[in-house]
């Protein structure tokens, strides 16, 4: 949760919030307009995290300005050696483990286990993408004509504007980062408003690295002051977000006037189908984790289980009486199942979608803010609910809530559990629990997901396999795995011929 105030001392005779600069030119500098925001604590809002820049246009443009100075050397820097500063950072967070935790549980809400979690898949992608710097196929192939070379590979295409959310402030950032730059390109980095903290201290371990000056950049700010400036650059060639729908679809218009390289990243409305012969116990456990974890604010939480009518009664009992025994509160509480959501407007958002749930379902737990429970007042708490009897049309079994709200629909076969988990316009990540091995093979096949899970809930992602989705939830480019180097890389062929003479291809190839 971020407030714009004037760059001015308290008032008050308690010592003032740190205050931190952009990182622009390898240094820490004021905002151009004199003005901060603060962010704060989501589970208790009287703890100021710290203030931030409240920059610019012109700021974004000097951050766009370094980038591109530094661009020359950094792709020319062997990219060995380029994946060796990588190796360096992903230490670094290592090492800074258990610090990076806590201050991103005090910033964005998260329970600890969970920020460990999310630094941890930072330290992931950071060492498999240092090791793309040795790596980084392209393809050598036969020439169809005699003495000549033929050979495919990446060069880096300039300027990264990188565009994260608060969510996953060190993961998904690192997931942007890496492989930017591993294959060449410099950063330019907006974190989201809510979480500016996390990235300057990421900011802070990347500089110690050893990354040169000007090779990464920090930005804070608005969307509409500094996000929006970076898109519309014509220096930045190439644009990486993460958020949501609407968002992302003005910078898909905004980046498609300079025909700009794009990757989009933007939610879901994720399923767990439950069939009849499933083990109800552990598709529980999946199914509490996958929706209440991080308090439902992940892209690829469960917001659906869809489950056969003839388990479902069994089911639901089961998942209300977990949702019931969870505890809320503080995230750096170690005995905390549940942390805040992010801010005022995210607890109004979801308080919206239960009042919608009583009309479409019948409410089985929840459904209702949690502020007047004990260590919850100061905090934007909302308790695990669950609706049931919601069908695959309504506002509840279409639409991403962001919250810990469930939706139960009762399907009374298997095609119409698939056509149920389909039916949607997004497809990020879906699973389904069955001991039958064939209903298993048929549901990798039959969802419209990037992502399927079979005996497990649908979060959990791996930093070496592609990460993303169908339909509305992206625009076809995948982060994490080999993958994501396509978001950051120009494709080259390159013919060498040594015979001494001019060859001109299928010319001079004509059957005989």
């Amino acid at each position: 949760m971020s407030q714009l105030i004037d760059q001015t001392p308290e008032a008050t005779g308690a010592a003032a919030p740190t205050t931190h600069g952009n990182f622009i030119g390898g240094e820490w500098c004021e905002s151009v307009t004199g003005r901060t925001f603060e962010s704060v604590n989501p589970a208790d809002t009287r703890d100021v995290v710290g203030r931030f820049q409240a920059s610019n246009a012109a700021d974004a443009a000097a951050a766009i300005r370094a980038a591109d100075l530094a661009l020359p050397a950094w792709r020319a820097t062997p990219a060995p050696k380029r994946g060796e500063i990588l190796y360096r950072f992903g230490a670094l967070m290592a090492e800074h483990k258990e610090r990076l935790a806590r201050a991103m549980t005090r910033e964005m809400g998260k329970v600890l286990a969970e920020a460990r979690g999310d630094v941890q898949e930072g330290i992931d992608i950071a060492f498999l993408m240092a090791g793309e710097g040795r790596r980084m196929f392209g393809d050598t192939v036969p020439s169809e004509l005699p003495d000549k070379w033929a050979m495919s590979i990446r060069q880096p295409i300039g300027v990264a504007g990188i565009i994260t959310p608060w969510n996953f402030p060190i993961a998904i950032p690192c997931w942007k980062m890496m492989p930017a730059l591993v294959t060449g390109n410099t950063v330019v980095f907006k974190p989201a408003s809510d979480t500016p903290h996390c990235a300057v201290l990421l900011v802070e371990l990347m500089h110690e690295a050893g990354f040169p000056a000007g090779t990464v950049n920090l930005v804070t700010g608005s969307g509409e002051d500094v996000g929006l400036p970076i898109v519309q650059s014509p220096d930045v060639p190439v644009i990486s977000f993460t958020g949501n729908n609407a968002t992302g679809t003005a910078i898909a218009q905004a980046a498609a006037r300079r025909l700009k390289r794009l990757s989009l990243e933007l939610g879901g409305k994720n399923g767990v189908i439950v069939m009849p012969d499933a083990d109800l116990e552990l598709a529980t456990d999946g199914i509490v984790w996958s929706a209440f974890g991080t308090t439902g604010q992940r892209c690829t939480a469960c917001s659906r289980v869809i489950v056969h009518e003839a388990v479902a009664d069994d089911l639901v009992g089961r998942i209300a009486e977990r949702a019931a025994r969870l505890r809320l509160g503080p995230g750096l509480d170690e005995t905390t199942d549940v942390g805040p959501l992010i801010n005022a407007a995210a607890l109004e958002k979801v308080g919206g979608y239960a009042g919608v749930g009583r009309a479409e379902g019948r409410l089985v737990i929840g459904g209702g803010s949690a502020t007047d429970r004990p260590g919850c007042e100061h905090g934007h708490f909302f308790a695990p609910t669950v609706f049931d009897g919601i069908e695959p049309m309504d506002r509840l079994g279409q639409e991403e809530i962001f919250g810990p709200i469930l939706s139960i629909i009762r399907v009374p076969d298997y095609d119409a559990a698939i056509m149920a988990a389909n039916q949607t316009r997004f497809g990020l990540s879906a699973s389904i629990f069955t001991r039958d091995v064939n209903l298993a093979f048929r549901a990798m096949r039959d969802l419209e997901t990037g992502i399927v899970y079979v005996n497990a809930g649908t979060t959990g992602a791996e930093t070496h396999l592609p990460f993303g989705g169908w339909k509305g939830t992206g625009n076809g480019h995948r982060e994490a795995g080999h993958a994501a180097l396509d978001t950051f890389t120009e494709w080259k062929a390159v013919y060498v011929d040594y015979s001494g003479r001019l060859q001109r291809a299928q010319i001079d190839n004509q059957p005989e």
